[in-house]
């Protein structure tokens, strides 16, 4: 997400104001004194996030994600660290992108384990905004409210519509055409290999250092 969204930053949305949290550059909090993620909530709590990104182990056909147990919440077989204000944000954020870098049938699930961040709420819950969109490493899918489901949007190059659903634990909305999701241009490319990766270094080492954001 951050890489994305630098890289909007430095083509299409200039004045787009920024958050990635332990940056020198991008945490206007941590500029200041403050605690980042303290502040980023408060920020968050007064309705000023327009857009947060959020994965989990698991996220289900409700567009409900799971960042604490999987299996029995009184006896799980595996604990997991929780989401730190994560629930929050995702019913404060105007926008909410969930994302998944494995896209596989123990990750998207007809439903999760337990409930970190639900995807719909009932209508007595106060909530600024919701999900709009999935992106997983094979697809994007959008958020239907009205349904309320996940609708296939796009295939990435090298995957299929077949391919998609075989790993996937739940059925999306399929429209008429699935669409191809357009590959990044020769310009986004030589822009995430250079100024997006050296932005990056300083908070995120391990992925500015990966192959695939190495120059050309």
């Amino acid at each position: 997400p951050a890489a994305a969204l630098i890289l909007a930053e430095q083509t299409h949305a200039p004045r787009a104001q920024i958050i990635v949290l332990g940056s020198e550059e991008y945490d206007p909090f941590f500029r200041k004194g403050f605690s980042g993620s303290t502040e980023f909530h408060f920020m968050a709590q007064r309705g000023e996030l327009d857009l947060f990104f959020v994965s989990g182990v698991q996220i289900d056909s409700h567009a409900n994600f799971n960042l604490h147990v999987l299996g029995s919440h009184d006896a799980p077989r595996l604990r997991m660290p929780g989401g730190y204000g994560t629930s929050m944000l995702y019913y404060m954020a105007k926008r909410a992108i969930v994302f998944r870098t494995e896209h596989s049938k123990r990750t998207l699930v007809e439903q999760v384990d337990f409930i970190t961040g639900a995807g719909v709420t009932p209508p007595n819950v106060y909530r600024a905004g919701g999900p709009t969109m999935l992106v997983t490493t094979m697809a994007r899918f959008d958020w239907d409210a009205a349904a309320p489901a996940w609708a296939l949007r796009s295939v990435h190059p090298g995957h299929s519509t077949q391919g998609v659903l075989d790993n996937m634990d739940f059925a999306p909305q399929l429209p008429p055409h699935v669409d191809v999701t357009p590959p990044p241009t020769a310009e986004e490319l030589h822009m995430l290999r250079t100024v997006v990766r050296d932005k990056l270094m300083a908070v995120y080492p391990d992925f500015a250092g990966h192959s695939i954001l190495q120059p050309a």
